[in-house]
């Protein structure tokens, strides 16, 4: 009886979250279209969005420059975010994230590779070379934390991760500094949504968005995963199938997401623990609060990057970053003291 009042318990919190998280983002949106280094009023976006004027200069910075960019800062956001839940459910790991496991280091190292050899190459081939830098990350970091006998261990995972997002941080380094394409990558080496358009907006959002569907349909299967693989292969789940499909929802959401704004970390490491604080530790609810939450950090991130130093902007990733370290250390001494 008290296990489902406690279901039921996070069951309403969750749609709390989800519902007024919903409401809160589409708010804080709107306030972000307004604010800046040149304030619109709430009333020219307004007009913007549904009485549109080209020849109106304050119609285009909405429609144009604005709107794209706090789109792709909630999707950018929702799929850091459901990418770290994916990760911490699938491996048992709390200190899980697309940044701390190299993966999108492994997709900025494709990124210096594409401005480097392929200077001319379209953004949706741009997203596929993401995917494969990302899965070659992940693979090394597998690779590396699997060398001791006794397997691997969320400690030794994370290590592994920082060694091979250094490894592949250097070379992106020297590829941007030998072929004089340094220029062009330090937008993406610092994160920052500022460059966003309607075009990169219209290839990401179908492959996020398919992404994100996916992670809700294989929640079920990755609360069982979360249990352990013994006890989710005695339930009759096929564990290989399932972490194979939750790898390559990871890859598009983390790749697709570095492709447009660089390598923005603890993300994925920050909402999953805070969605999972309010709704329990079923994944069914988790990946869909992550998703909301995740958009909400991004968008105020950014909105945060505008004006802590207008008219200049200061790079999304180091402000998650303030967040974030904090957060991870916290977490390496909650694992320290539980071995």
């Amino acid at each position: 009886m008290t296990e489902e009042k406690e279901r039921n318990g996070h069951g309403r919190a969750a749609w709390i979250i989800i519902i007024g998280g919903l409401a809160t983002l589409i708010l804080l949106m709107i306030f972000s279209i307004t604010m800046g280094a040149a304030k619109i009023p709430l009333a020219t976006v307004w007009e913007a969005l549904f009485h549109f004027n080209r020849e109106n200069a304050r119609h285009l910075m909405v429609m144009d420059l604005r709107l794209p960019r706090v789109i792709a800062s909630a999707l950018v956001g929702s799929a850091f975010a459901v990418a770290g839940a994916i990760m911490q459910g699938t491996t048992r790991n709390p200190m899980a994230d697309s940044g701390l496991l190299g993966l999108n280091a492994g997709a900025g190292f494709a990124l210096s590779i594409c401005f480097a050899f392929f200077p001319g190459l379209g953004y949706i081939k741009i997203i596929l070379l993401s995917f494969l830098g990302a899965a070659l990350a992940a693979g090394m970091v597998n690779g590396v934390a699997g060398l001791r006998r006794s397997g691997t261990s969320p400690m030794r995972l994370v290590l592994a991760g920082a060694a091979v997002s250094a490894l592949l941080g250097a070379l992106s380094q020297g590829i941007a500094l030998y072929f004089d394409v340094a220029q062009n990558i330090m937008f993406w080496t610092a994160g920052s949504v500022a460059g966003s358009d309607w075009g990169q907006v219209k290839i990401m959002a179908p492959w996020i968005l398919l992404a994100l569907l996916g992670a809700v349909v294989l929640s079920r299967s990755i609360s069982l995963l979360s249990l352990g693989e013994d006890v989710a292969r005695g339930l009759g789940l096929n564990t290989f199938m399932v972490n194979v499909l939750c790898f390559l929802v990871v890859l598009i959401l983390a790749g697709a997401s570095v492709s447009v704004v660089g390598s923005v970390g603890f993300v994925g490491l920050i909402i999953p623990h805070l969605a999972r604080y309010f709704v329990g530790v079923d994944y069914r609810w988790i990946i869909p609060a992550s998703a909301v939450l995740g958009a909400i950090l991004m968008v105020a991130a950014d909105l945060g990057a505008r004006l802590f130093n207008p008219p200049f902007e200061t790079p999304v990733g180091v402000l998650t970053a303030l967040v974030g370290v904090p957060f991870f250390l916290y977490l390496s001494r909650k694992q320290r003291r539980e071995l």
